[in-house]
């Protein structure tokens, strides 16, 4: 008996499939993708068209599809349940999807962070920084709600808490990486706070939404305290002394996060402002 050209040696089909004869041997044995033909020198052979059904195994394997249902799917072909199949399955991707854009965005804004954190201790610099999209709570509402004697803690637990139900509810993704903003001109004491933030990837129709925009920023790293006020002290006089045309509010952005806050000496923040262009 002459092989048909149609046919591939289990080789060539994993070749053609960028699989393994084991991973193929593997299927055979389980009945989830047998060889289409067994030619008279015992050796078994596979369709082309059998590309396909291990295309549709490895995307089912792949988002977690239990192997009865893959089997049953490959073997029914039967349209509506191959449909409901295969949109179960892209619901899936679509979420584990969503939790890989979180991790990626909060990944990349600590690699930033911790990058800029780097700079050297009460040294102003300028950058360019591209625009941000932040989820901004006004500080004066959150006095009204909360008791602030209860001191800076309590005040950071309610603030991760509103920032994590809002970003819930509007399907934001978030690195929680706060800052707060302050007014132009005063010194960086709670009351002249206006808001405090955390950074969200895009921007929605969602409530307390504020842009800080892309430009050309004054910036300056306070390193191993917890207390920025002399930062933002040192960033008012380089403005003074240089007449620099520094424009809107200022950002004070914690850089360290929750990896390594905890420990003073680790402590960085960054302190920004715009200037015109």
């Amino acid at each position: 008996m002459k092989r048909n050209t149609g046919w591939l040696t289990s080789g060539g089909f994993a070749a053609l499939c960028g699989a393994t004869k084991e991973t193929l041997r593997h299927y055979k044995d389980i009945g989830l993708l047998v060889p289409a033909h067994q030619g008279e020198n015992g050796y078994f052979y596979y369709d082309m068209e059998q590309f396909y059904d291990f295309y549709a195994i490895s995307i089912f394997r792949q988002t977690g599809t239990p192997l009865d249902e893959v089997r049953c799917c490959l073997r029914g072909q039967h349209v509506p349940e191959t449909l409901a199949l295969l949109q179960a399955q892209r619901e899936r991707l679509e979420r584990e999807r969503d939790k890989l854009d979180q991790m990626d965005f909060a990944l990349s804004g600590m690699i930033r962070n911790l990058r800029l954190g780097a700079s050297p201790d009460m040294v102003p610099k300028t950058a360019w920084f591209e625009r941000e999209h932040l989820l901004a709570l006004p500080a004066e509402e959150l006095e009204r709600e909360l008791d602030l004697s209860a001191g800076d803690d309590a005040l950071l637990i309610a603030v991760l808490e509103r920032c994590g139900a809002l970003c819930r509810q509007y399907g934001l993704r978030t690195d929680y990486q706060l800052g707060a903003i302050h007014r132009p001109g005063e010194r960086a004491e709670q009351a002249t706070i206006t808001h405090l933030y955390t950074r969200v990837k895009e921007k929605t129709g969602f409530p307390f939404y504020l842009e800080k925009p892309a430009g050309n920023y004054l910036y300056l790293c306070c390193r191993g305290r917890w207390d920025i006020s002399e930062g933002y002290a040192a960033l008012c006089r380089h403005i003074a002394e240089r007449h620099l045309p520094a424009e809107g509010n200022f950002y004070a952005c914690d850089l360290a996060g929750f990896i390594l806050n905890g420990v003073e000496e680790n402590a960085a923040t960054m302190i920004s402002v715009r200037l015109a262009d």
